[in-house]
């Protein structure tokens, strides 16, 4: 398992100087072995992973944590939406009243942007997360609700390996809690974290 980070930026891209040792796009990660890539969020990181994809990798999955602009700007931005050599899949949450497609049309489509997601490409194919565990080549993933507003996804991918990593880039555990209980109560997240290799979590 391969792991690269090209978006670790919240809210707003910001390119500059003082961004250079982290970079300054938002929220991307590639995850990938010798025939799997993986690529967790979807934000204008995406942008430059594209110009690196080997040439054997015809399948893209991209896993979005949720829908806030941060991890999503990027997609109408991937070269692979637009060629027809690659199959896209894209995972990500439903709302309790929208289904994902419905919800990523809100943002590809007029005017926010000048294409329909339907005119992106033939060769996208979406999944509504979290409904349980799923593989894709020798990942193994898992995925759970997360406190932030959204609603919002944490994952946890296993290779076969043994190699594994969290990935829980907005995470709120304590939002709307006084104080910090002990116990097990305390864990909104957290259970698909556990003793992972690589934790990505947010730092604010």
């Amino acid at each position: 398992m391969k792991v690269t980070l090209w978006g670790t930026r919240g809210s707003l891209a910001s390119p500059g100087p003082e961004t250079s040792r982290y970079g300054g796009n938002t929220s991307c990660v590639q995850v990938r072995d010798e025939e799997t890539l993986l690529v967790l969020d979807a934000g204008s990181g995406i942008r430059r992973l594209a110009a690196v994809i080997p040439d054997r990798v015809k399948r893209i999955d991209i896993l979005l944590t949720h829908l806030h602009l941060d991890h999503i700007l990027g997609l109408g931005f991937f070269g692979p939406l637009f060629n027809p050599a690659y199959e896209t899949h894209i995972w990500g949450p439903a709302s309790v009243t929208m289904s994902l497609e419905q919800r990523l049309m809100r943002y590809l489509s007029p005017p926010l942007f000048p294409l329909h997601l339907r005119e992106l490409s033939n060769w996208l194919i979406l999944h509504e997360v979290p409904n349980g565990a799923f593989d894709i080549g020798e990942f193994h993933i898992d995925c759970n609700l997360v406190c932030h507003p959204g609603p919002t996804v944490g994952y946890r991918i296993e290779h076969s390996s043994g190699a594994s990593m969290a990935y829980l880039p907005d995470h709120e555990p304590a939002l709307g809690v006084d104080h910090f209980p002990e116990g097990p109560q305390w864990t909104s997240g957290y259970d698909i974290a556990q003793r992972v290799d690589l934790l990505i979590h947010d730092t604010q």
